[in-house]
C-alpha cells in the first residue's frame, strides 16, 4: 500500500474517531436511559420517513475541502441506504452485526453498538477453542442472546473473513468523498432510526411504572453483570483510607401528567385511615390507583425513607375494602364500616424482630378505628389460637411464618383465611435467609394454584438492580404491578460516603485510622452544624466509641463542638439524666454525646432519643437495632467498621447490605436538611464489596440450593410434593429457577444446556433427585426411583416441624440409642448440625474452664479447642444459669439456647416415635430443663419465684421435700421444713397449683392379643391463670415396665374451661407373649419440671379370653338353581335378576329354607345377606301362614332401602302388606295389625315389644330378622340385645317358638354368638374374602395432628392421588366423618382438580345435562362440587338432593361420591374404589373425638367392587397412624363382639318391671341369664371389670364371683330405678312393683333420669321458660351430636334468641348438647333460619324426640296433680308443632300474618283466637283478608289452610260420680285434596295438622282435661286447690271414633273418662291418665285436701295439642 494511502486511511480514521466523540457528545441517551420517567415522546414511522436526509441538515462535521481521490458517487454500498441484503450468501454480514449489538446496546446498556460490535469481532478473530468462544462471547451479551451467540459461531468464517476482506479493501472505499459522507450520514441515521425503533418494535419493553433516569440510578454493562457508578461520583486517595463520594440525587419533580393524590378525594375507608395527611407522596400517588383499585401483585423498589410503609397500607385497605360493610370501593362517600372479621387475614413479614414490632405498632393505630386487630407473631411473641382467630393483621418473621405454613394443616384456619402477603425488604433475597423467602412465597403460589383462593403478594425492597427477576418470581405482572423508584423519590437526598480503611483487617493500625477517621467526619458533620449518629455493632462498642470520640475531641481541641451548654434544654437533660439509673449516662450528655443499645433500660433509651431528637445530644453512639425499631432521622449517619459477630456463624461476619441500607435510611430529616450524609467506614479490602452491593451494583442471586434438601423435605412433609415431577414444578416456582435462566453460568450450567433444555427441567431434575436420595438416606423421606414418588417418614415430618437440619439427622440417627443418659443427650444436642458454625477461640479457653468447673452438671467429652464441647459447655451453663463474662461467648450462649430447646423437642418426637420411653422421659426432661433453665435434679419449685434460701433449703432435704411428701404436710410444717415459717402458706399454696395428673386405669382384653385400655385423668390442683395461662398439656403414655417399649402415646391438652369435665382416653395396645407382668401409663407435664405420675397396672387379674375364631368353609357346590324354591311366584321374582344362587347361598339354602332352626349367617358386605333373609321369610310363610315376620335393621336409612326394595320386588307379587315403623312413619294400630312383613329399627320394635302382652300381633311374629346383629358391641347394642331376649321369652310363655335369624360380617367369637341365639345347626361364619367380588384393601397411617380437622385436611391430597392411581374413570366413594367434612372434603377435590389438565375428569355428562341437574339443586355447596363431577350425600340434604346424588353416581355420570357413613348402612351404591377418610367422629359426650365402630368401617369397605363390573374392588383406609395396627388386625380376624348391656340395664328392667314380665328380684336375676351379657361374663370376665385370677378362672369360686356380681348390678339398677320413682323395690322382700311414672317412662321410651329430673324440678305454676327447660335437660339429648367449634355458633344463636341461656338455671358450657337444644327450639319458635346445615339436621332430631318428651313430661306433671304445669307443657307442644311463641298472635299460624301481632299490619281488627276467626262469616273474612293487604296468592293459602282447622264442639253423656263421657264432634268439613280420592271416615291422613314448619306430619289430637273445683257456694275455698282428675288424650283415628249418619263430612270421637274411687271424699284417689288407645296404664294415688264434705263441681277441658287458643271448657 503505497504511503499516500496510508496516510488517508489514517486521516480518515482519526476523522472518523472524532466524528464518532463528537456523536457521542451530542446523542440524547437512549431508551429508558433517556428522559427521566419514560416521559420520551413517541414517533411513528411517518414521522421517520419525514425527517431530512440531505448531508447538509445532518452534519457539518467533515470539512468540504477534504481531499478527494475520486469524486465518483457510484461505488455506494447498499448498506448506506439501509437495505439489507436480501441473498442467503451474504446474510450474515457486518449491516447485520451492528444491527444485532444495536438491539442488544438498546436493551441493555448505553453502551455504544458500534464499540459492542468491535469487541465482538475481535474475540471471533481470535484463535480459540469453540467451547471458549462461546464462554467469551455469552459472557460479553448475556444469556437472553443466546441464539445470536449459537449464529455468530456458525457464521465466524463469514464475519472474520468480510472483515479482512474489508480491510484489505480499504482503498477503494475511501475512493471518494462522497461515498465518506454516505457513510457518515448512513451512521447518524441509523443511530437516529435506532433511538426511535425501540419504541416501534418493542424489543427491549418500556415499563409504565419504572421511573428510573439514567442520572438518578445505575448504568448497567452488556453482559446484564456489571455496573459503573452515577454520574458525578468522585474518588479520593487519602493516606490513611480511600473514600468514594457518591452525589446526592435531584429530588424528582412531578410530570406533566402526574399530580399527587389528595386526602380529599378518597373514599371514606382512606380518609379515615390516612387522617392527618393532606395527601400521598409523589411515590404513593404513583402506586394508588394498583395498590388499591387492583388485586394486582406488586413488587414496589424505593430508597428508604421513600413511604413504602404506606403503600403497603394501600393494599391493606384493598383487602379490607372487600371486608367491610358497605363496601368502601362501591358507596365512596361512606364513613362508618362494619368489618367481617373472620373473613380475612394478612400476613406482613418484617426480616426483623425490631422492624416487625414496630411495624405492628404503626399498623395497630392507623387501623384501630376499623377495630382492625394487629398483632406480632415472632420468635418471641406466641399467639395463642384465640388470639389468632381475634387477629386479622399479623406481623411475623419469615422464619416464623415458614415454621407456620410449613405444618399446613396445623394452622389451617389461619393460613386458608389469608388474603394478603407483604413481604418487606424482599432484596433479603441475597442473603442467606432468602432461601426462606423464596420457599414462602414458592408455597403461597402453590396454595393460589390449588386452592383456587386469591393470595396477592406484595414485595417491598430497597432499589434492586435486576428487579425484573424479582419481579417475574413474585409473579408480578411487568406492566402493571411492577413499580421501580430510582432515589431521585426519596424524600432527603442521600450523599454516600464509602470509606476504605488502609491497613491490614484486625491490626492496630487499622483500628487507628478506623478511629481518625470515624472523629474527622464525626468533626466535619458537627462543623457544618450537623447531628449525627455513630453506628457500631455491640452494647460495649456504644460506650467505648463515646468516650474515644470526647477523648479525641479534647485531644483535637474542639469538644466545645460537641459541647450541649448553649442549648436552651440543656438545664432540664440535667436534671433528668440524675434519675437515669446508667452510669455511663451521667457520664457522657455533659459533653454531647449519648449512647443507645437493646442492653439499656426503656427508660434510659427513651431519655437518650428525647435528648438527641431535641437537639442536646450532638452525637449518638448506637447499635443498628435504633435503625430498625426507632423512627429517629439524623442529618448525618456513620457506620464504623462493617464487622460483626455471629453467633450463628460463630465467627465475625460481613454486616449486612440490609442493614446498611436501614441505617442509611436514617440519614437526613425531613424538615431540617435538603440533603442526608451517610458514612460507611470499612476495611479497604471490603470497599469495592459495599460500594457495589449499596449502590444496586451486584444483582441480586438465589441462595436457594444451599438449602434445597430442608427446603424439599418441608414440602414433602406437608404433602404438596409427592412425586419428583410435583417437585420439579414446585422448584420452577423459585427465584432460584428465575436466576438460573438469566445467568446459568453464575449457577454451573453450560450454554448447550440451556439452549436445549429452556426451561432447565432436566437441571431442576438433578437437583430434585440429588435432594431426594440424600434425604433418603436420612431416613427423613421414602424416594421410591422406579415410581419417582416422594413420601415423608416420621423423622422427616419432625424434621420439617421443628425446623431440623438434615445434616442433624444424620447425626442423630447415629447417636440415638434407647437407654441414652443426660450427658448422652447433651453431647447429642451439641453436634447438631445447627451448632457447626460455633468455633473456639484461644482468649476463651480462660472462661470455659471456669464455668467447666462452676455449672457443668453432667459430663463433657473433649477439650475447650473442640467446637462440639464449646457448644456443650455453654448449654449447660445456660442451664445452669451461669454468669458469662466475653462477650462473644454469651452471644454463642443465646443462639446455643435459642436452638437447643427446639432440637431436643425434635429428639424427643423421635424417641416417642421410636417408642423408646427411657429415652422419652430424659429427653422431655431435658427439654423442659433448657426452657425453664433448672435441672431435673433441681427441686421442683425452682419454677416458682421462691427465695434463693427457701429453695437451697428444699433441694438439700429432698426427698422429704418432694411434691407428694410437701402435700401430706401442713403449712406450719412445711415453714419449719424450709426454716422459713412465713413461707409455710405461700408453699402450702402453690402445692395446690402445682399441676399433676391422677390417673386411673380399666383394662377390657378384647381378645388375647389386643387389650382395650380406659384412662380416667383427674387434674389434682387447683387453677391459677398466674402460672398455667389457658390451658396445660400433658404426655400420656403406656409402656412395659421391663423393657420400656411404649405401647401407646396421646398428648392431651387440659383447658381452663374444662378443668372439671371428665376426661377419659380410650384405645388399644397389643399383647404379647409372656406378658409383662404390669405396665406403666406416664403423664408428664408438658411444661413443668416434676410434674408427673406413673399409674402401674397389674396384668395378675388379667384373663385373655379364648377367641379362637370359628369359620365356615365356602363348600365346591354347584350353583343352585332358582327353581329348587319350587314356587313359580318366587322363580319369578328371582328370575328377573338372577338364574342361580351364588355358592354361599347355595350353601345355606337348605337350612334356611326347609328347616325351622335358628341361624347366625356372617358374611361380608355384599355376599348376598338379603336373599337369604329372604328363604327364610319365605320358609315363614310357608310353614306359619298368618305369622309375622319382622325384619329389624340398625338404621332408618336401612330400613328405608329394605322397604323400597321389598315393596318394589316381592309385596305385590306376593300379595304381602309390607309396614314400616320407625321413627319418621308410625301407623296406626290397625295398619300393624294387618302387615305380614313389618319393618322397623330396634328402639322401635322394643317400644312396641315392651307391651306384647296386650299387643296381639307381637305374639303372632314366627320369624325375626336381625340385620348387622354384630352391632351388639355398639351404643345401640343392648337394644337388640334385650329384643332377642325378649323375643326368646315370649316363645317360651306362647305355644309358638319364634325363629331368630342374625346376620352380620364375619366376627371372631361367632360361637358364643350363636349359642346365645338358640343356634345349634345354623352357624355360618363366612371369612372376610367370600365375597362375589374380591377386595383389596390399603391401610394408610397418617402422623398424629393437634386437632381432627387438620388430620382430615391431611387425608385430602392422598385421597386424590388414590383415585388418580386406583380408579382414575371409575366409580369413587370417599367416606367422611362428617357433614362439615363432605363439604370440605369435595372442595378440596375441586381444587386439586383445577390443577389438572382436565379440571372436569370426574364430570360424564353433557354442558346441557349438567345444567338442568343444577337447576333441581337446593344445596349450594353440591351444586359446586357437581360441576366438577363430584357429588356429596348426607343426612342434612333435602330428600330431592339425596336422590339426584345417588341418581348421577348410580348412572355413572358423576364418579366421585362424598358421604357419611349413613350412605353405607342406607343406600346400595357400590363402587370400584372406596376411600374412609378418617375413622374418627366427634361425640359430644366426650366433648371430643372417638373411633368409629368396627361394623361401621366393615359396611364402607363392603360397598367397595361392582358386581357386574368389577373382577376386584379396592378399599383405602385413612387412619391415625396408632391405629393402624389395630385395623390391619381386627378387619382380617373379625372383630370380637361384646355386650354393653351392663352400662344401661336401668331403663330395660324398668320396662320389664312396668310390662309385669318381672316382679321379683329373682325375676331380674333370671331374665339377664336370657341375655348375651351373661354368656360373655363368664367368658371374658376382664373386660367387664371383674377381678379373677387365671388360675380361678373356670372354677367354682370364679362363677360365684360372677353371681355375686350380677346381684350386684342387679340391686344397684333397682335401686336407681327407686330413687327415679319408677319402681317400687323392698330390698328386703325382693318384690318389685312398678308405678305410674316407671309405666310412663317405658311407654314413651324415656331414660329414668329424664323421669327423674322432671319430677325434682316440677313445680305447680311454671312459666313458659320453666317447662322448655325441663324439656331441654331430657337425658334423650344427650346424644345430641356437637361438633368441633359449635360452641362460637351457639354463642352467636343465642344472641339473637328471646330467653337467654341462664334461663335454664344453670351454668352449662355453651358446647353441652342440652344448651344446644334449648336454642334450636327457640331457634324454631322464633323461625329464625338457621347459621349452617347441620343445625337444620339437628333441629329436626330435636323436634322428633321433643314431641314425645313433652308427652311424657304432661302425663308425669297430671300424676303429680299440678294442672297448671300441664297447661303450660301442653302451650309448649303447641309452640313447638306451630313454631311460634305464647305471646304471639293466635292466628300468625296461617299464611301471610306476622309472628308478632304488632306487627301486623292492623293488629286491632284481627281476631283474638282461632275458633273467633273460623266463626267470621264470609264477607267479614274477605274483608279482613282485604286490610291484610294480602296478595292474592297469599290469600288462597290463607284460605286452604282456614279449611284445615277444625271446629269442635263438645257434648258430656252420662256424668256420674263415677265417670264421664266426652264427645268431641268436628264440624268443620274436611278437605278434599286434589289429588286424592274423597277422604274416607277412619282415614288418618285427612286430619294433618297445618304446621308448615314442623318437618313431620302431625294428626290432629285432643287433651281431654278433668279438673275438679269448690262449687259456688258462700264457704271460703282459698285452700282447696283445683286437681286433675283424668287426663285423656283423643284422636279422630281412635276405636273410639263413629260418625253419625246426619253429620255428612262431621267426625265423631268419644272418649270414657273414670274418676278415681273417693275423689270427692276425703279418701285419697286414684287419677287416670292415658291415650284413646291404651290398656293396661297404672294409677297413681295422692292425697287430696280436705274439704270437710264440700262438694266439688267438676270441669272438662278439651284442649288441641297442636293450635293455641284452640281449646273448650264444660262445667258440670
Amino acid at each position: 500500500m503505497s504511503p499516500e494511502i496510508q496516510l488517508a486511511e489514517s486521516q480518515w480514521l482519526s476523522q472518523l474517531a472524532v466524528m464518532r466523540q463528537a456523536m457521542a457528545d451530542l446523542k440524547l441517551p437512549k431508551s429508558e436511559d433517556s428522559i427521566l420517567y419514560e416521559n420520551d415522546l413517541f414517533f411513528d414511522e411517518d414521522d421517520i420517513a419525514s425527517a431530512p436526509e440531505s448531508v447538509e441538515d445532518l452534519w457539518d462535521i467533515i470539512s468540504e475541502d477534504e481531499d478527494a481521490v475520486d469524486d465518483s458517487d457510484e461505488m455506494v454500498d447498499d448498506r448506506a441506504n439501509g437495505q439489507e441484503i436480501s441473498e442467503p450468501k451474504g446474510f450474515y454480514n457486518h449491516q447485520w452485526l451492528f444491527h444485532k449489538c444495536q438491539s442488544i446496546a438498546e436493551q441493555n446498556s448505553s453502551l455504544n453498538a458500534s464499540e459492542l460490535q468491535q469487541q465482538l469481532l475481535s474475540v471471533l478473530g481470535a484463535s480459540a477453542p469453540p467451547d471458549e468462544l462461546q464462554i467469551s462471547l455469552t459472557e460479553i451479551v448475556g444469556f437472553d442472546d443466546l441464539d445470536f451467540v449459537i449464529d455468530l459461531i456458525a457464521h465466524r468464517d463469514e464475519l472474520t473473513s468480510m472483515k479482512d476482506s474489508e480491510g484489505n479493501d480499504i482503498f477503494s472505499r475511501l475512493q471518494t468523498k462522497g461515498q465518506r459522507e454516505e457513510a457518515l450520514r448512513q451512521q447518524d441515521y441509523e443511530h437516529k432510526h435506532a433511538k426511535l425503533a425501540q419504541k416501534q418494535n418493542r424489543e427491549g419493553p418500556i415499563y409504565p411504572h419504572v421511573y428510573k433516569a439514567y442520572q438518578a440510578g445505575n448504568t448497567l454493562s452488556v453482559n446484564g453483570r456489571k455496573y459503573g457508578l452515577p454520574v458525578g461520583s468522585t474518588h479520593a486517595e487519602e493516606p490513611r483510607y480511600t473514600e468514594y463520594t457518591i452525589p446526592a440525587t435531584k429530588v424528582g419533580t412531578l410530570g406533566a401528567d402526574q399530580k399527587l393524590v389528595s386526602i380529599s378525594s378518597m373514599d371514606g375507608l382512606c380518609k379515615g385511615t390516612f387522617r392527618g395527611y393532606k395527601s400521598l407522596n409523589r411515590m404513593q400517588s404513583l402506586l394508588y390507583p394498583v395498590a388499591y383499585g387492583t388485586n394486582e401483585n406488586m413488587l414496589i423498589c424505593a430508597p428508604t425513607g421513600a413511604g413504602k410503609t404506606d403503600a403497603a397500607v394501600l393494599t391493606i385497605l384493598n383487602v379490607i375494602a372487600k371486608n367491610i360493610i358497605p363496601n368502601s370501593l362501591e358507596s365512596h362517600d361512606a364513613t362508618e364500616f362494619a368489618v367481617m372479621t373472620d373473613e380475612f387475614k394478612i400476613v406482613y413479614v418484617a426480616p426483623m424482630k425490631a422492624l416487625a414490632a414496630e411495624v405492628t405498632e404503626k399498623l395497630g393505630k392507623r387501623l384501630a378505628w376499623l377495630g382492625i386487630q394487629v398483632r406480632e407473631l415472632t420468635g418471641d411473641i406466641q399467639l395463642t389460637k384465640k388470639e389468632i382467630v381475634q387477629t386479622q393483621i399479623i406481623v411475623t418473621t419469615p422464619e416464623k411464618w415458614d415454621v407456620v405454613t410449613r405444618k399446613g394443616t396445623g394452622d389451617t384456619e389461619l393460613v386458608q383465611k389469608v388474603r394478603l402477603l407483604i413481604i418487606d425488604e424482599v432484596h433479603m433475597l441475597h442473603d442467606e435467609r432468602g432461601a426462606v423467602i423464596e420457599s414462602l412465597v414458592a408455597r403461597t403460589q402453590r396454595q393460589v394454584e390449588s386452592t383456587q383462593s386469591l393470595i396477592r403478594i406484595v414485595g417491598l425492597s430497597a432499589t434492586l438492580p435486576n428487579y425484573i427477576d424479582v419481579a417475574d418470581f413474585l409473579k408480578v405482572n411487568r406492566m402493571a404491578g411492577l413499580f421501580y423508584f430510582d432515589a431521585s423519590f426519596r424524600p432527603v437526598p442521600l450523599e454516600q460516603h464509602f470509606i476504605g480503611v488502609k491497613g491490614d483487617v484486625g491490626t492496630k493500625k487499622s483500628r487507628e485510622n478506623l478511629d481518625i477517621v470515624c472523629f474527622e467526619k464525626v468533626r466535619e458533620m458537627l462543623e457544618r452544624g450537623h447531628q449525627v449518629m455513630v453506628f457500631v455493632h455491640s452494647r460495649k462498642e456504644t460506650l467505648n466509641a463515646a468516650r474515644l470520640l470526647h477523648r479525641m475531641a479534647v485531644d483535637n481541641q474542639c469538644a466545645d463542638l460537641f459541647s450541649p451548654v448553649e442549648h436552651r434544654n440543656y438545664s432540664q437533660a440535667l436534671r433528668d439524666i440524675k434519675t437515669s439509673r446508667g452510669r455511663e449516662i451521667r457520664e457522657l450528655v455533659p459533653y454531647g454525646l449519648g449512647t443507645h443499645h437493646a442492653g439499656m433500660a426503656r427508660s434510659d433509651r427513651n431519655l437518650m432519643e428525647r435528648l438527641f431528637s431535641e437537639g442536646v445530644l450532638k452525637v449518638l453512639c448506637c447499635t443498628a437495632t435504633l435503625a430498625w425499631g426507632v423512627n429517629l432521622p439524623a442529618a448525618a449517619v456513620i457506620i464504623k467498621g462493617t464487622q460483626l459477630y455471629s453467633a450463628q456463624e460463630g465467627k465475625f461476619i460481613d454486616l449486612g447490605i440490609l442493614d446498611v441500607l436501614q441505617i442509611f435510611g436514617r440519614a437526613g430529616r425531613p424538615q431540617f436538611q435538603d440533603t442526608g450524609i451517610g458514612f460507611l467506614c470499612t476495611s479497604h479490602n471490603k470497599l469495592q464489596h459495599y460500594l457495589s452491593a449499596v449502590t444496586s451494583q451486584e444483582p441480586i442471586e438465589s441462595r436457594f440450593s444451599r438449602k434445597l434438601v430442608d427446603n424439599l423435605n418441608a414440602e414433602i412433609a406437608l404433602g404438596t410434593v409427592t412425586s419428583v415431577p410435583e417437585a420439579v414444578q414446585w422448584l420452577g416456582y423459585s427465584y432460584l429457577f428465575v436466576r438460573m435462566r438469566r445467568n446459568p453460568h453464575s449457577y454451573g450450567i453450560d450454554w448447550t444446556e440451556i439452549r436445549d433444555d429452556p426451561q432447565l427441567v432436566l437441571r431442576r431434575r438433578d437437583l430434585i433427585i440429588k435432594a431426594a436420595r440424600t434425604l433418603q438416606q436420612s431416613q427423613m423421606i421414602i424416594f421410591n426411583e422406579r415410581t419417582e414418588e416422594l413420601r415423608a417418614k416420621d423423622v422427616g415430618r419432625i424434621a420439617s416441624q421443628y425446623y431440623v437440619l438434615q445434616t442433624s439427622v444424620e447425626i442423630f440417627n447415629a447417636m440415638m440409642k434407647p437407654m441414652a443418659n443426660d450427658a448422652d443427650v447433651m453431647k447429642m444436642i451439641s453436634m447438631s448440625g445447627e451448632f457447626d458454625n460455633i468455633q473456639s477461640r484461644e482468649n476463651e479457653f480462660k472462661e470455659l474452664d471456669r464455668l467447666r468447673l462452676e455449672a457443668i452438671k453432667t459430663e463433657v467429652e473433649g477439650s475447650n479447642d473442640n467446637a462440639h464441647a464449646k457448644t456443650n459447655i455453654l448449654l449447660q451453663s445456660y442451664i445452669s444459669r451461669a454468669r458469662i463474662e466475653d462477650f462473644a461467648l454469651v452471644s454463642d450462649s443465646a443462639y446455643v439456647a435459642q436452638n437447643a430447646a427446639r432440637i431436643c423437642r425434635a429428639l424427643f418426637m423421635v424417641a416417642l416415635n421410636r417408642r423408646w420411653g427411657y429415652q422419652c422421659q430424659v429427653l422431655l426432661s431435658t427439654c423442659k430443663s433448657i426452657e425453664k433453665q433448672i435441672w431435673p435434679f433441681q427441686h421442683p419449685f425452682h419454677q416458682f419465684d421462691l427465695p434463693q434460701p427457701v429453695l437451697k433449703n428444699l433441694d438439700e432435704k429432698f426427698p422429704v421435700s418432694s411434691i407428694e411428701s410437701l402435700r401430706d404436710m401442713e403449712p406450719a410444717e412445711i415453714g419449719q421444713l424450709v426454716h422459713n415459717n412465713r413461707m409455710g402458706n405461700t408453699i402450702s399454696k402453690l402445692l395446690d397449683n402445682f399441676p399433676t395428673l391422677a390417673v386411673e386405669a380399666e383394662i377390657a382384653p378384647l381378645n388375647r392379643d389386643v387389650l382395650r385400655i380406659r384412662l380416667y385423668l383427674y387434674p389434682e390442683f387447683r387453677w391459677n391463670d398466674r402460672h398455667h395461662g389457658t390451658s396445660e398439656s400433658y404426655w400420656i403414655w403406656v409402656e412395659n415396665s421391663e423393657t420400656s417399649e411404649i405401647y401407646h402415646h396421646e398428648y392431651f391438652i387440659l383447658s381452663r374451661k374444662k378443668l372439671n369435665d371428665d376426661h377419659e382416653l380410650n384405645f388399644t395396645i397389643p399383647l404379647s407373649d409372656p406378658l409383662p407382668s404390669q405396665i406403666y401409663v406416664r403423664a408428664i407435664s408438658d411444661r413443668w419440671l416434676g410434674a408427673e405420675t406413673v399409674t402401674p397396672v397389674s396384668f395378675q387379674h388379667l384373663i385373655r379370653p379364648d377367641t379362637e375364631s370359628v369359620y365356615t368353609d365356602l363348600l365346591n357346590l354347584q350353583p343352585l338353581p332358582i327353581s329348587a324354591l319350587k314356587n313359580p311366584i318366587l322363580e319369578e321374582i328371582y328370575g328377573q335378576r338372577f338364574q342361580f344362587f351364588n355358592p354361599m347361598q347355595t350353601q345355606i339354602f337348605h337350612t334356611l329354607y326347609h328347616t325351622p332352626t335358628n341361624v347366625l349367617l356372617g358374611s361380608p358386605t355384599g355376599s348376598g345377606k338379603t336373599v337369604a333373609a329372604e328363604l327364610a321369610m319365605w320358609w315363614a310363610f310357608r310353614e306359619r301362614p298368618g305369622s309375622k315376620v319382622v325384619y329389624i335393621a340398625p338404621m332408618k336409612a336401612l330400613v328405608r332401602e329394605r322397604v323400597h326394595d321389598w315393596k318394589r320386588r316381592l309385596t305385590v307379587p306376593m300379595g304381602l302388606k309390607l309396614v314400616e315403623l320407625t321413627g319418621d312413619n308410625t301407623p296406626d294400630t290397625r295398619t300393624i295389625r294387618d302387615a305380614d312383613i313389618i319393618i322397623t329399627t330396634p328402639e322401635k320394635w322394643d317400644g312396641i315389644s315392651r307391651s306384647w302382652q296386650t299387643r296381639g300381633y307381637v305374639r303372632q311374629v314366627s320369624l325375626v330378622i336381625i340385620d348387622e346383629i354384630h352391632l351388639l358391641g355398639s351404643d345401640r347394642g343392648p337394644i337388640l340385645e334385650i329384643i332377642v331376649s325378649r323375643m326368646n321369652y315370649i316363645a317360651s310363655q306362647s305355644k309358638g317358638a319364634v325363629r331368630l335369624l342374625g346376620m352380620s360380617t364375619a366376627c371372631a367369637n361367632a360361637t358364643d354368638l350363636g349359642n346365645w341365639l338358640g343356634v345349634k345347626e345354623g352357624l355360618f361364619n363366612f371369612r372376610h374374602s367370600v365375597r362375589p367380588v374380591p377386595l383389596e384393601i390399603y391401610i394408610d397411617g397418617f402422623p398424629e395432628q393437634r386437632g381432627f380437622c387438620p388430620l382430615m385436611q391431611s387425608m385430602n391430597r392422598p385421597t386424590f392421588l388414590a383415585i388418580k392411581n386406583h380408579s382414575p374413570e371409575k366409580p369413587v366413594i370417599v367416606f367422611v366423618a362428617s357433614r362439615r367434612q363432605t363439604r370440605l372434603t369435595a372442595k378440596d377435590l375441586i381444587n386439586f382438580c383445577g390443577m389438572e389438565d382436565n379440571p372436569r375428569r370426574f364430570l360424564h355428562m353433557s354442558e346441557e345435562d349438567l345444567q338442568l341437574n343444577l337447576s333441581r339443586v337446593k344445596d349450594e355447596a353440591l351444586k359446586e362440587a357437581l360441576g366438577f363431577g363430584i357429588a356429596l350425600h348426607h343426612a342434612g340434604l333435602v330428600e330431592s338432593d339425596r336422590q339426584l346424588s345417588e341418581e348421577l353416581f348410580a348412572n355413572n355420570k358423576i364418579q366421585i361420591l362424598v358421604a357419611t357413613s349413613t350412605l353405607a348402612w342406607g343406600v346400595n351404591l357400590p363402587a370400584h374404589l372406596v376411600v374412609v377418610k378418617g375413622t374418627q367422629f366427634f361425640d359430644a359426650k366426650i366433648e371430643g373425638y372417638k373411633d368409629m365402630d368396627l361394623t361401621d368401617v366393615l359396611q364402607m369397605l363392603g360397598r367397595a367392587g361392582r358386581p357386574q363390573f368389577d373382577t376386584s374392588g379396592i378399599a383405602r383406609i385413612f387412619t391415625q397412624g396408632s391405629k393402624k395396627a389395630f385395623y390391619k388386625h381386627f378387619l382380617h380376624t373379625g372383630f370380637p363382639v361384646e355386650s354393653t348391656l351392663h352400662k344401661v340395664l336401668h331403663d330395660h328392667l324398668g320396662a320389664e318391671v312396668s310390662a309385669g314380665t318381672i316382679t321379683t328380684k329373682q325375676d331380674a336375676l333370671d331374665y339377664l341369664t336370657w341375655t348375651f351379657f351373661f354368656r360373655r361374663l363368664h367368658k371374658n370376665p376382664s373386660y367387664y371389670g371383674l377381678e379373677i385370677s387365671a388360675e380361678e378362672h373356670n372354677t367354682m369360686a370364679a362363677q360365684q364371683i360372677v353371681s355375686d356380681f350380677i346381684v350386684e348390678l342387679v340391686d344397684q339398677c333397682l335401686s336407681e330405678l327407686a330413687e327415679s320413682s319408677c319402681v317400687l323395690f323392698d330390698s328386703a322382700t325382693g318384690f318389685v312393683d312398678p308405678t305410674p311414672f316407671g309405666k310412663i317412662m317405658s311407654y314413651y321410651y324415656l331414660s329414668h333420669k329424664t323421669v327423674r329430673f322432671v319430677m325434682s324440678h316440677a313445680k305447680p305454676n311454671p312459666t313458659f321458660s320453666d317447662v322448655l327447660s325441663w324439656m331441654c335437660f331430657a337425658t334423650e339429648f344427650d346424644e345430641l351430636p356437637v361438633r368441633h367449634n359449635e360452641d362460637l355458633i351457639n354463642a352467636e344463636l343465642a344472641q339473637n334468641l328471646p330467653l337467654p341461656i341462664t334461663a335454664m338455671g344453670t351454668s352449662l358450657p355453651l358446647w353441652d348438647p342440652h344448651i344446644k337444644a334449648f336454642l334450636l327450639l327457640q331457634a324454631f319458635m322464633s323461625r329464625i333460619d338457621l347459621p349452617i346445615t347441620d343445625y337444620v339436621g339437628d333441629q329436626i332430631s330435636v323436634l322428633d324426640q321433643g314431641i314425645r318428651i313433652i308427652q311424657a313430661c304432661i302425663d308425669i306433671l297430671a300424676e303429680l296433680g299440678y294442672p297448671n304445669a300441664c297447661t303450660t307443657m301442653m302451650t309448649l307442644l303447641q309452640c313447638i308443632k306451630s313454631a311460634r311463641w305464647p305471646d304471639d298472635h293466635p292466628i300468625s299460624i296461617l299464611p301471610g300474618i306476622a309472628p308478632a301481632a304488632n306487627e301486623s299490619p292492623n293488629p286491632t281488627q284481627l281476631p283474638a283466637s282461632l275458633p273467633s276467626l273460623l266463626a267470621l262469616p264470609q264477607s267479614t273474612l274477605t274483608s279482613l283478608l282485604h286490610t291484610l293487604n294480602l296478595s292474592t296468592q297469599l290469600s288462597s293459602q290463607f284460605y286452604q289452610a282456614l279449611f284445615l282447622l277444625p271446629v269442635v264442639s263438645i257434648s258430656i253423656f252420662d256424668p256420674s260420680p263415677a265417670g264421664l263421657t266426652v264427645s268431641l264432634t268436628r264440624k268443620h268439613p274436611l278437605p278434599s285434596h286434589p289429588r286424592r280420592r274423597t277422604t274416607t271416615q277412619g282415614d288418618d291422613q285427612s286430619f294433618r295438622v297445618y304446621a308448615p314448619h314442623f318437618p313431620k306430619p302431625q294428626t290432629e289430637g285432643w287433651f281431654v282435661v278433668v279438673t275438679s273445683n269448690p262449687r259456688a257456694t258462700g264457704v271460703d275455698s282459698g285452700g282447696v286447690r283445683e286437681n286433675i282428675l283424668a287426663l285423656k288424650r283423643v284422636s279422630w283415628s281412635s276405636s273410639t271414633s263413629t260418625s253419625r249418619p246426619g253429620d255428612r263430612g262431621n267426625v265423631v270421637a268419644r272418649a270414657k273418662i273414670r274418676f278415681p274411687e273417693g275423689w270427692n271424699n276425703d279418701d285419697s284417689h286414684e287419677l287416670e291418665v292415658g291415650g284413646a288407645d291404651e290398656k293396661g296404664k297404672g294409677k297413681t294415688k295422692h292425697k287430696d285436701h280436705e274439704d270437710a264434705g264440700e262438694i266439688l263441681n267438676v270441669t272438662v277441658r278439651v284442649i288441641s295439642d297442636a293450635y293455641i287458643g284452640m281449646e273448650w271448657s264444660v262445667v258440670c
